[in-house]
């Protein structure tokens, strides 16, 4: 066997036990320079068996933040916009009086504006985890404006500018109305138009309905086990959280945008070097993550510093990450989310691990 086939026998074994441990299906594609490779593990289908693919398209969730800040760092260069100027220099009817003074556009950036996340408000059976409030709001069509007022009127979760941030996906939202406010563009057109289509990811954008066009998979949602058999929530207006998690991409396209990013061919080398400043941010899982603008890093023992994003929807994961040269990438999907009871804290779930050995095998493992 040689080297190449023996690496590439490691990857498919470790996507295979991702499946093994309860991951209906799972799909990823690794660089390393200018090799490549693909996989696929279990069904996009439970009913039909139909098979995963690596060309599947996918609902990658907060990955979407990443792209909203390139092409918010854009707007910087060109001097449209001040990085630490305050958001109520722009969108003051959105964030009046004095936290619109107080919160600026780097806060929103890297979630240290104080504010608060409006997903239990828009779909409140979520405080009682239960799933109703999700099946209501399938088809329902949300404004941003009327989830960022959500996300403002409720208490702070801190001071501006305060660390530890609270990851929250109002500051998101704003984000979008800021770049509309800018470009007279919607936003999800002016990202296509400055950061997807000179990227040349051919597969990816946001939605223009509830269905995913093409290739995909159905995307069942645990809710941390209170839905016994996952529901599939492919089929969904993800108005929601457009600006903040909406984007469709694949595997491939992920791969080709962290590379470029990191190679500064989307946003100016001055530009990634901000976004590469970390702050210590609570994500909503709870732990401790290093947050940059729109993408952060995570530390690897012994094989460096990578950086990119995860992201998750109604029944769809998806993580992106590369090596700070972007020489090793590895972006995967998967379709089923949140299988963790809330009563198993601290105990390891079989998937868990089964990840964990897929990043470190696609990461570090021989190139």
């Amino acid at each position: 066997m040689t080297e190449e086939n023996a690496i590439a026998k490691n990857l498919k074994s470790a996507l295979d036990g991702v499946h093994r441990a309860g991951v209906p299906g799972v799909f990823a594609e690794v660089r390393a320079g200018e090799r490549i490779w693909r996989g696929a593990a279990g069904v996009a289908d439970l009913e039909t068996g139909r098979p995963v693919d690596t060309g599947m398209r996918q609902r990658v969730g907060s990955i979407t933040k990443t792209f909203v800040s390139a092409a918010v760092l854009r707007q910087v260069e060109e001097g449209r916009l001040g990085l630490d100027a305050p958001i109520g220099d722009y969108l003051p009817q959105l964030v009046p009086g004095e936290r619109g003074r107080a919160i600026t556009v780097r806060m929103l950036l890297n979630h240290t504006s104080g504010l608060a996340e409006y997903l239990p408000y828009a779909f409140p059976s979520l405080k009682e985890l239960a799933p109703w409030s999700l099946d209501e709001n399938r088809f329902r069509r949300f404004r941003p404006v009327e989830l960022i007022a959500m996300g403002v009127g409720v208490p702070a979760t801190g001071e501006p500018g305060s660390t530890p941030g609270i990851y929250s996906n109002t500051n998101y939202l704003l984000l979008g109305e800021l770049l509309e406010h800018l470009t007279g563009t919607p936003a999800e057109e002016h990202i296509s138009r400055a950061v997807i289509e000179p990227a040349g990811l051919a597969s990816t954008g946001f939605p223009a309905g509830p269905p995913i066009v093409g290739p995909h998979s159905r995307m069942y949602e645990a809710l941390f086990g209170v839905i016994d058999s996952p529901r599939d929530y492919s089929v969904y207006n993800m108005s929601w959280v457009m600006t903040g998690a909406g984007l469709i991409s694949t595997v491939a396209d992920l791969n080709r945008f962290y590379r470029k990013l990191l190679d500064g061919e989307i946003v100016s080398l001055s530009s990634l070097a901000e976004m590469r400043r970390t702050v210590p941010v609570i994500a909503q899982d709870g732990r401790t993550i290093d947050y940059g603008l729109g993408l952060y890093k995570t530390e690897l023992p012994g094989h460096g510093t990578f950086w990119g994003h995860d992201g998750t929807v109604w029944g769809a994961l998806t993580m992106a990450w590369a090596s700070a040269d972007s020489g090793r990438q590895f972006s995967a999907a998967m379709n089923l989310v949140r299988w963790r009871k809330p009563d198993a804290e601290g105990t390891p779930h079989p998937i868990d691990d089964a990840l964990e050995t897929l990043k470190h095998q696609a990461l570090c493992g021989p190139a």
